[in-house]
């Protein structure tokens, strides 16, 4: 099969689909791998490591769409992306269709298979694509705040940690998931008075032997929210409802009650974020205030260390992209982990979340695929 990889084009996206040493495992199996010119330039992997490692560097993104039979990339298709995908090939990324129906639209109207990182699963119920990107983004949320804290960027002017004899940050994190774990243990780390809510009770459980006593967990309802974000310095939203729009948790009318100069970091954006008065923001211009109140919504986190997230991501994704080059879409089929991911097929949404949050139909694959 012929793997195309395009550079990515969205904000401050510095991060690739395949690294060297992914496409030397591509080219191994017998597959011929086209790298869009400088693709690997973020994370330091010129046009002459990829010819070592076995690729063909074309000059521009209309080559590679024209020329592949799979797109691998990173983040979601832009509009001048999208609009070049066609019948019969597939795109393998992350897409995040449910706050995007623009995006779908696009899909749809190319008649592509798109199958989507966020939704592949694995034999333990996990997310096995996502996981990576929610380490990286969980441990970076953390980084974000301290950042914002400070009173040059808006914040309270507060150190995370402290310092003997001063009272550290207080760190709210909504969810307990990858994101939500990472992020507490990076605040934790720091010193800071970490709590964790979460509507299961298994899983408050793991996450309290996990942490041995140094972060609180508190089960999540409307008053213990209202009550941990009022008396918080920073609220990391970290819910994932799989597929789906993520739900409002903090409304407008909460920001009010919280403290000036607090800090939001809502890792959930890219299903539409679980604050009321979150918007997608870039690497270039991170964060912004209402009420008082600094928002730091970036839509692709990880991508400021594209190092670190592309090797990661590509340790995850290697298997499965390896599998759909060696057998096309009839892997879809047999392999249930990759059909629970697949969203769009010829022109149909194949992922029930995704359809109930756009409002559009669904089409189960069986259906689809006849």
């Amino acid at each position: 099969m012929k793997i195309g990889v395009p550079k990515e084009i969205k904000t401050h996206e510095y991060r690739v689909g395949l690294t060297p040493g992914a496409v030397r495992e591509y080219v191994a199996a017998g597959h011929s791998v086209l790298i869009e010119t400088n693709a690997g330039a973020g994370i330091g992997a010129t046009d002459d490591k990829y010819r070592k490692a076995g690729a063909t560097i074309l000059d521009s993104a209309h080559e590679i769409f024209a020329s592949s039979e799979m797109i691998i990339k990173v983040k979601e298709p832009q509009s001048s992306e999208w609009a070049q995908l066609r019948e019969n090939q597939i795109l393998f990324t992350y897409l995040h269709l449910a706050p995007d129906p623009e995006q779908a639209k696009g899909l749809l109207k190319s008649g592509c298979t798109a199958i989507a990182y966020e939704t592949v699963t694995d034999a333990h119920g996990g997310l096995p694509l996502l996981a990576p990107m929610s380490e990286v983004a969980g441990r970076l949320a953390i980084e974000a705040a301290g950042s914002a804290l400070k009173r040059y960027a808006g914040g309270r002017g507060l150190l995370i940690g402290g310092v003997p004899g001063v009272q550290p940050a207080r760190i709210v994190v909504i969810g307990g998931g990858v994101v939500g774990t990472h992020a507490a243990r990076m605040a934790a780390g720091l010193g800071a008075e970490v709590t964790i809510l979460d509507r299961s009770i298994p899983r408050l459980r793991e996450l309290d032997e996990l942490f041995e006593g140094r972060v609180r967990t508190r089960f999540s309802t409307i008053d213990t929210v209202e009550e941990e974000v009022f008396a918080a310095d920073v609220v990391v939203g970290a819910v994932l409802v799989r597929g789906a729009s993520a739900p409002k948790l903090v409304s407008r009318r909460m920001l009010s009650s919280m403290r000036k100069g607090s800090v939001i970091v809502d890792v959930a954006i890219d299903q539409g974020g679980c604050f009321e008065t979150s918007r997608p923001t870039t690497h270039a211009d991170p964060t912004y205030e209402v009420d008082g109140v600094i928002h730091y919504c970036v839509a692709n986190m990880p991508g400021a260390v594209p190092l670190t997230s592309s090797q990661a991501l590509n340790n995850a994704t290697l298997p499965f992209g390896l599998a759909l080059a060696n057998q096309g879409f009839a892997t879809v089929l047999e392999n249930p982990h990759l059909r629970a991911s697949l969203n769009v097929y010829r022109g149909r949404l194949t992922y029930r979340a995704v359809a109930e949050s756009l409002g559009l139909p669904f089409s189960p694959i069986e259906q689809a695929a006849a």
